[in-house]
């Protein structure tokens, strides 16, 4: 589970499978589709246009455990969503002879533009109160419309841009800095002005070099680094989902990727999901948001490699080559 519940919920594995996908009646290669990265490609060469994909899935759940729960009423719902449309639709699967949860989960192509979660919630009635989410499945699956190859993680993108002469008018009020961190689409996007600092992209794309080189391309990578760890956090947080009592529910994406490395520093000795109800609720009301800035750098320092950086960078000022620094 991604949340915490002031009741019971399942606790044993929900674990979901796309078994087939067909694209307007047509059944898609099976290397289309990719469990190890549990990842669909909708796009098909010189089949560009299409109006409706059919995905065939299969859930496995412990039967023991909703047998026994104690709850009533048990669904098994799959759920499409996309937060670039703030698109989501239902369907509910049914019981097969095997004892596995199986549906058809379709998905219009009018209604999406980029990529899709697939994912499982099991809701149920539990003390009396109906429709409350008991379960969910382990891992979502990523639909992508526009991939050719079924591939889960995504890179993040690095453009070179003049921001003052460049074709992105947005960037022109940045032209006096080195670089912008985007994160508002699927792929968050580090943006290098190549008008700010002269030298600087030939610095960070080259490799060797001079001491006061190499010291120069650490310290630049170091630091767009925690920009970008920065921004993904921040960004993260602030768009969490809430089921029907305002319990946050873990994101999708790189956005829950970020969230699952970074919590830990940023709060730890707390279990993930608590990590996040007390992380949301110090946003949302206010206090203790400020020591919680303080876990945010140190989090993005060991990912950024800061300390390490400033000492390499600090031995070359100093000309040392051993494992101290004079002072």
């Amino acid at each position: 589970m991604t949340a915490v519940f002031p009741y019971p919920t399942i606790f044993g594995d929900i674990d979901l499978k796309v078994v087939s996908v067909s694209v307007d009646g047509a059944e898609l290669p099976y290397d289309m589709i990719s469990a190890a990265d549990r990842a669909v490609a909708l796009h098909r060469s010189g089949r560009g246009e299409w109006d409706r994909a059919r995905l065939r899935v299969v859930v496995t759940a412990p039967n023991e455990e909703l047998v026994s729960g104690p709850w009533s009423d048990v669904a098994f719902l799959a759920v499409l969503s996309e937060k670039a449309t703030n698109r989501r639709s239902t369907t509910v699967l049914l019981r097969g002879a095997d004892g596995t949860m199986q549906g058809t989960v379709e998905l219009d192509r009018a209604c999406h533009v980029s990529r899709v979660t697939l994912s499982v919630v099991v809701v149920a009635t539990v003390g009396g109160v109906p429709g409350r989410l008991v379960g969910v499945a382990t891992e979502d699956w990523a639909v992508d419309l526009k991939a050719s190859v079924p591939v889960r993680q995504r890179e993040i993108d690095i453009v070179e841009v003049d921001f003052k002469e460049g074709p992105h008018e947005w960037l022109r009020p940045y032209k006096e800095s080195a670089w912008i961190v985007e994160t508002a689409g699927e792929i968050p996007t580090v943006y290098l002005n190549t008008g700010a600092v002269e030298g600087l992209i030939e610095a960070l794309s080259g490799t060797g070099g001079s001491a006061a080189v190499r010291t120069l391309r650490e310290l630049s990578a170091s630091q767009i680094a925690q920009d970008v760890w920065t921004a993904m956090f921040h960004t993260a947080i602030s768009d969490l989902d809430v089921d029907e009592d305002g319990t946050p529910l873990m994101p999708t994406g790189w956005r829950e990727a970020v969230l699952r490395v970074m919590l830990p520093d940023v709060l730890p000795g707390r279990q993930l999901t608590d990590a996040l109800y007390e992380l949301t609720e110090r946003r949302t009301k206010g206090h203790g948001w400020a020591e919680i800035q303080t876990g945010v750098q140190f989090a993005v320092g060991r990912r950024s490699r800061t300390t390490r950086n400033l000492t390499n960078a600090v031995r070359s000022v100093h000309g040392e080559e051993g494992n101290g620094v004079s002072r």
